[in-house]
């Protein structure tokens, strides 16, 4: 097993304002030491929050991103504060999703991810909102995301 170069990182470790919004929030990657190996990383948001842009209301999430990874990892604590930092952004369930996927995307270049979003209804309707980049490599082992739709108390 080898030693993971965290030479590079600005965040992990040290003690760091959170982010004002998710345009200035850094995410950070490290060298995927398994590269050349399909598996899936996981990563669950269970509380996700942001806020809806025309009411200021807040809105919540609970987030679940998949990703075979190819030569980089996300680093999880820029993850964290990159999530956090949508508490006080304004912006529609779809636009929040789609950008933390596609955010992701830019940052690794994966050889798939999808995300599921799985939002809770102000007003009495969910908003689920689904992205993947296109279908997962053949053999990959993906668990369903394990999140029930909304069904209230029926």
């Amino acid at each position: 097993m080898s030693k993971t170069d965290v030479s590079g990182l600005s965040q992990l470790g040290q003690s760091v304002e959170a982010p004002t919004s998710p345009e200035t929030a850094v995410l950070e990657r490290v060298p995927n030491s398994n590269a050349g190996t399909d598996y899936v990383v996981r990563f669950t948001a269970p509380e996700f929050t942001s806020l809806c842009p025309m009411t200021g209301q807040p809105d919540f999430a609970h987030i679940v991103i998949d990703y075979i990874p190819g030569d980089w990892l996300v680093e999880s604590k820029s993850l964290k504060l990159f999530l956090f930092s949508f508490r006080n952004h304004g912006a529609f369930h779809e636009d929040c999703s789609v950008y933390i996927a596609k955010r992701i995307v830019e940052l690794l270049d994966p050889k798939w991810l999808r995300i599921g979003a799985y939002w809770y209804p102000r007003g009495g309707i969910p908003i689920d909102v689904f992205w993947q980049t296109g279908e997962a490599p053949k053999g990959a082992w993906l668990p369903e995301q394990g999140v029930p739709t909304y069904r209230g108390r029926g």
